[in-house]
């Protein structure tokens, strides 16, 4: 053990000493191996980091919530011109499945629109995400107010002109004056404020428009505007079931009740997507795998690269300390010795241009970290050892050849041929 410590020192020596008397050709050929491990850590960071940023917009939400509507939140089967024509889903199809379906916790209904201003006296906010939605959104997504109320149900079923503000449009448009029972101009009517959220922050990943940016108003005044069969919008039932609910048997509960519905027969697909929330924190697991692979496959090719500088730098290496080799040999080294010995070289170098493509990618987060409030690079502990494993292992493949060779050499012929 205490002889392989001591040529693991040695070693070490002789990899300074490799980069210090030919910095430039040992610099080059460790550049394959920096740029490798740059390439590899620096997507998996990458990834990692929006993996962390979707789990946490997922965290603030219930993964058994489902949306229902006539497009799907991920891959499907069908083709465009088949789902294109699906009709959207109906207030009353609402209204059906909220007296019908069994273990319903909550269920709401909304209207996908576009972006509208909202003004109050001098003030304009543009851009305001609208939401229209049933009343029973408020428990649904168990939203929490500042300041009011949120709309109720007779507000909701007589589309009542009045509006629910998120914390930064509340802001913009009254800065420190109470909105409760302001009135803001939308859709060319005049709304009563009524309620305010409490300030959500900046979130990487949310299903939909953050609620800081965003106005909620009863759906059927929507509805007076846009009707259900407008193929321009798109309406969705978004719906929760009660707490031990298994969620295949209650979205079969629901396909079934729609289809019926909809007059479809045993044949017909359906007309309508049933999305669950757990489906698209899987498809986007999904998506992440297949990027990591990719990114993992093209910098493999640096790493190819970087493996041969470091074969060259040994087989120099080799050539350079022939006489050494001879000399030791014919002191009684042994071949295993002398293989360890060009073997930890060679994983000493690879690990030192591993160490500078870590130390880049670390760079590189502290530097996207100070231009990004919204999203945080990490650079995990995990990738670390990961990026410096990978990199030792390219140093033992790289190394191994040139070892042998050494390993191999005739004490004598070597120390001849040193000379």
């Amino acid at each position: 053990m205490l002889i392989y410590l001591r040529v693991l020192k040695e070693s070490f020596f002789f990899a300074l000493n490799a980069l210090r008397t030919n910095l430039l050709r040992t610099f080059l050929s460790l550049l394959g191996v920096t740029i490798g491990i740059f390439a590899i850590i620096g997507v998996l960071a990458a990834i990692d980091s929006l993996e962390n940023e979707i789990q946490d917009g997922l965290s603030s939400l219930d993964i058994s919530t489902i949306y229902v509507l006539r497009i799907s939140f991920g891959p499907t089967e069908l083709e465009p011109y088949q789902y294109q024509k699906f009709p959207n889903v109906s207030y009353e199809e609402y209204l059906m499945l909220k007296r019908s379906v069994p273990d319903l916790a909550a269920i709401s209904y909304t209207f996908f629109t576009s972006p509208e201003n909202v003004k109050f006296e001098d003030n304009t906010v543009t851009g305001v995400n609208i939401q229209p939605h049933t009343a029973d959104f408020y428990d649904l997504e168990s939203l929490k107010l500042v300041d009011g109320r949120f709309f109720n149900e007779s507000e909701d079923l007589s589309g009542s002109p009045v509006v629910v503000l998120g914390y930064e449009i509340a802001q913009n448009l009254f800065d420190n004056q109470n909105p409760i029972g302001k009135r803001v101009r939308l859709y060319g009517n005049k709304f009563t404020v009524i309620g305010v959220l409490e300030k959500e922050g900046a979130s990487g990943v949310s299903m939909g428009p953050g609620k800081d940016e965003s106005a909620y108003i009863p759906v059927n005044f929507i509805r007076r505007i846009y009707s259900d069969k407008n193929q321009n919008t798109t309406t969705a039932m978004i719906m929760k079931p009660k707490p031990g609910t298994d969620l295949d048997e209650f979205m079969a509960t629901v396909e079934q009740r729609l289809r019926t519905a909809r007059g479809l027969k045993s044949e017909d697909i359906n007309t309508f997507f049933i999305n669950p929330l757990k489906g698209f924190a899987d498809f986007i697991d999904q998506v992440t795998g297949v990027m990591t692979l990719i990114g993992v496959i093209i910098s493999g090719f640096s790493m190819l690269v970087g493996g041969f500088g470091i074969a060259n730098i040994m087989f120099v290496s080799v050539k350079e300390r022939t006489n050494l080799i001879g000399i030791q040999k014919s002191l009684g080294a042994k071949s295993r010795f002398i293989l360890s010995q060009f073997l930890f070289e060679s994983v000493i170098l690879a690990v030192f241009g591993g160490l500078f493509g870590l130390l880049f990618v670390w760079l590189g987060t502290i530097v996207a970290n100070s231009m990004s409030e919204n999203f945080k690079f990490i650079l995990s502990a995990y990738n670390v050892i990961l990026g410096t494993s990978i990199s030792a292992g390219v140093g033992l493949l790289a190394g191994i050849i040139p070892a042998i060779l050494a390993s191999r050499m005739d004490p004598v012929e070597a120390i001849r041929t040193g000379m």
